[in-house]
């Protein structure tokens, strides 16, 4: 259906042609032509949103200097989840827009296992009243499984009414691949509502005649390859692989390797989850394109999984280059190989002015953390001898972890954490009100040497995520979170030490993102004084619970063994 006028296409043709003046005219650059990677002085003619000329020398009613920059399409994040980012979609755009990411395809899934589709229509709203272009893929699975209490369901008949909507490209990752495989009606139902359509993909370590099974069910592209040759078979066999670097989830070493100029149509950039601290530290996309040319990744190569390959990929026509017709999202560059971003264009705008203005649309799920009860030391304890006890391995820059048996010995007969072993206790408490379970076991790998920290950032139930050494201050820090609406907490001796209030559905500040970022300092700050070694524990504290990614995993309702989709213990 066009979204186009009869007058807005006349007057794009007509300054296109040369018969009336360019709205806009970017001067005196040099654009990155992603045809050949040569690097051509022109000027590029803007007419409202769309670029009309380029190759050429132009006058416009409105003049942007260039001053010989390089300039390069927008970048496209292919799959992230803005809640990750722990700010809301206007703080989002504020964030990334000046590191060039001009268009991101976000999958609302973590909201949604809270709030259903409520997430839905929120996103939806927010991104008709944004700078950069967010497009949205419908959550499909609200929840991830059956071996975890979510907030919400999300069946068929709640996606399609939502799947015509301007900013919706079709369905995101179908993490369910069990079911896939299985063709349980209730993945059926969704494949089919979407046939045709963009369908995200989810199949971590899949090959061979199982993912020959997947990809037929007409799914398309995978964030979660963390291999080359891995990557390599999806690709061959017709999906686009997307790139994953975020804040936990770390797989561009493994395969920057793979992305040539060759691959490079068939490979993208996403961060998944990307908080600000990592954006203010690193970058975004922009982040990604460097470090993948540090590694030997031709710019060519780099810069087309940024945009043009991105856009073909989700079958974003009007963008991904620098020429007439297309989007202007223009991005301007000090140096190509450092991706050093210093202005940034989306559609036809100037950022700056653009994000000026901020929006106020009304934001849900402001009380959505709901424990039957105050929890007590009591409910921590774990009975046993402590011999062979099933420990989640955490894996340094992966959400896959390792299932490992350590003898942990017991005292009265209870077993407890071992700090000088590295290993702590970890629990799973229900936190929408409907039901009181609770999972408790033990994981390797945080260097946590006393007391507590806690989340209501829990992929993908999103129930309350607690690991410690101190069962006093593990009781203390999940009742402090229920009492401020959700967040990250520390406590130590019983006290507090560090918080981030996330009151959006236990997911998101309605802070700044710059507020956040400091937050999130201190926290660091504070773990590490603990004796936590890694980064961002709050992340990989909240990517225990997923149960779709091998090996070893703790829901509220228990551990579980992912390779056989099992409860054991």
């Amino acid at each position: 259906m066009s979204t186009i006028s009869h007058d807005v296409l006349a007057r794009r043709i007509r300054q296109g042609s040369g018969q009336q003046t360019p709205d806009l005219v970017v001067r005196n650059v040099r654009l990155f032509d992603l045809v050949t990677g040569e690097l051509i002085p022109t000027d590029i003619a803007v007419c409202g949103d769309t670029i009309v000329g380029t190759l050429g020398r132009f006058d416009g009613a409105t003049i942007i200097e260039g001053q010989g920059r390089i300039v390069v399409p927008g970048f496209i994040d292919t799959h992230l989840h803005i809640e990750s980012s722990l700010v809301t979609p206007f703080e989002f755009e504020r964030c990334v827009l000046p590191h060039g990411v001009t268009t991101a395809i976000c999958d609302p899934h973590e909201m949604a296992n809270v709030l259903g589709v409520i997430a839905l229509r929120y996103f939806l709203d927010a991104a008709t009243r944004m700078v950069m272009d967010l497009r949205v893929n419908l959550s499909s699975c609200v929840p991830s499984t059956a071996l975890e209490t979510s907030g919400a369901v999300l069946r068929a008949d709640a996606l399609t009414p939502f799947m015509d909507h301007p900013k919706v490209i079709g369905l995101a990752e179908f993490m369910n691949m069990p079911g896939v495989l299985s063709c349980a009606d209730d993945c059926m139902d969704k494949l089919v509502a979407f046939a045709g359509r963009h369908i995200d993909g989810h199949a971590p370590l899949m090959t061979g005649q199982r993912l020959n099974g997947y990809l037929s069910a007409g799914i398309s592209t995978d964030h979660e390859a963390t291999r080359a040759d891995e990557a390599l078979e999806k690709i061959r066999k017709g999906m686009t692989v997307l790139i994953r670097e975020g804040s936990v989830c770390k797989d561009l070493a493994a395969l920057a390797p793979l992305l040539t100029v060759a691959t490079s149509p068939f490979m993208a950039f996403c961060t998944d989850d990307r908080n600000p601290l990592e954006i203010a530290h690193e970058g975004h996309i922009d982040f990604l394109i460097r470090s993948a040319i540090a590694r030997g990744v031709p710019p060519l190569a780099a810069y087309r999984a940024a945009s043009l390959s991105a856009a073909c990929a989700f079958g974003l026509t009007d963008r991904g280059m620098l020429a007439p017709g297309k989007r202007a999202d223009i991005v301007f560059l000090d140096d190509l190989e450092d991706c050093l971003v210093s202005d940034v264009l989306a559609g036809g705008r100037p950022i700056g002015p653009a994000l000026a203005a901020r929006p106020v649309i009304d934001v849900p799920g402001r009380d959505s953390v709901h424990l039957r009860r105050p929890l007590a030391a009591a409910d921590f304890a774990v009975a046993g001898d402590g011999r062979d006890m099933p420990v989640i391995g955490i894996i340094p820059g992966q959400i896959i972890t390792d299932y490992l048996t350590i003898d942990l010995g017991s005292q009265a007969g209870a077993v407890g954490a071992r700090a000088d072993l590295d290993v702590a206790k970890v629990a799973v408490v229900a936190r929408h009100g409907l039901n009181d379970n609770m999972a408790r076991g033990f994981v390797r790998g945080f260097g946590l040497r006393r007391g507590a920290l806690a989340s209501s950032v829990g992929h993908d139930a999103h129930n309350i995520c607690v690991v410690g050494v101190d069962d006093d201050d593990m009781a203390a820090a999940v009742n402090r979170l229920a009492r401020i609406g959700g967040g990250f907490v520390i406590v130590e001796d019983g006290q507090v030490r560090e918080e981030l209030p996330l009151p959006i559905a236990g997911l998101m500040s309605d802070a700044p993102f710059e507020d956040v970022r400091d937050r999130l300092e201190a926290l660091r700050a504070a773990t590490r004084a603990m004796g936590v070694t890694l980064d961002e524990p709050f992340l990989q504290l909240a990517f225990l619970p997923l149960p779709v990614v091998p090996r070893l995993k703790i829901t509220d309702h228990g551990l579980v063994d992912v390779d056989r989709m099992t409860l054991i213990g």
